[in-house]
């Protein structure tokens, strides 16, 4: 008799330990889930504010005063314009794959009015037959490039877009002039270019092809493609169904102890 009272026991420990167990995890997935509701709301409302930035009027690009302010919430994707002369000498080509298929980006530094550099991306140039194969490294530009350089004054306009960190699965290789990120400050290291702007702008299709062909090839500007991944609603679904079979097994526990009382 002692034996069937310390079982019981064992067991209503056992089941209460389940019971405490299974509130933990239901307030862990709940507040996951109501987590994802959050990011989805946040989520939601960059989307807007970018078609808003992108169908909007373009603005004067920041001066260099601006850019230690610059952020990617409140600049990225901004419709600019700014004007100056370019610096064909310190194109930079960087590897894209579109659905035009493989080919590079051209960027070319923009020495604007208040003496700072802007990284231009003229557009799209295609690899292969035809397209802009690789090119040697360009020799290093003088720390004054700008004060010597000559040429006509263009304009572009386009969106302002943050400079690109390296990846860990390609990293640049500034000596072979072999570059898969739009890594900025890299560039301008190794094109000996000083006060580079934090950012680029990617030119639209019209002030790409009037400011002319880079090495023989037209650029295609304008092919920026927009996209968000928003899994969030998922993701708080997911949470949500995995509490309510927390909960639904600890009500289970609760009614099936009843049963046996």
């Amino acid at each position: 008799m002692m034996a069937g009272a310390s079982k019981r026991q064992r067991s209503r420990a056992l089941r209460v330990i389940l019971v405490l167990a299974a509130g933990v995890m239901f307030a862990g997935f709940f507040a996951l889930g109501t987590w994802q509701v959050f990011r989805l709301q946040w989520k939601l409302a960059l989307i807007e504010r970018v078609d808003q930035r992108v169908h909007a009027a373009p603005v004067p690009a920041p001066s260099m005063a601006q850019w230690p302010r610059l952020t990617a919430e409140a600049d990225e994707y901004r419709r600019v314009q700014l004007g100056g002369v370019l610096l064909d000498g310190a194109t930079t080509q960087v590897l894209a794959s579109l659905d035009r298929g493989i080919g590079y980006w051209t960027l070319t530094p923009l020495c604007t009015a208040d003496g700072g550099i802007v990284m231009i991306n003229r557009g799209f140039i295609p690899a292969g037959v035809g397209g802009w194969k690789p090119q040697p490294a360009p020799p290093m530009a003088a720390a004054d490039a700008c004060k010597a350089a000559q040429g006509p004054q263009v304009s572009f306009s386009g969106l302002l877009r943050l400079n690109e960190v390296a990846g860990r699965l390609r990293q640049n290789e500034p000596a072979r002039n072999y570059w898969y990120t739009r890594d900025l400050q890299a560039i301008a290291q190794a094109r000996g270019l000083p006060a580079v702007a934090p950012y680029f702008v990617d030119a639209d299709a019209a002030s790409a092809g009037a400011a002319g062909p880079v090495a023989g090839q037209q650029p295609v500007g304008g092919l920026t493609v927009i996209s968000f991944v928003n899994n969030h609603l998922v993701y708080a679904i997911t949470w949500y169904a995995l509490a309510l079979m927390v909960a639904a097994a600890a009500v289970w526990v609760i009614r099936d102890a009843r049963k046996q009382k």
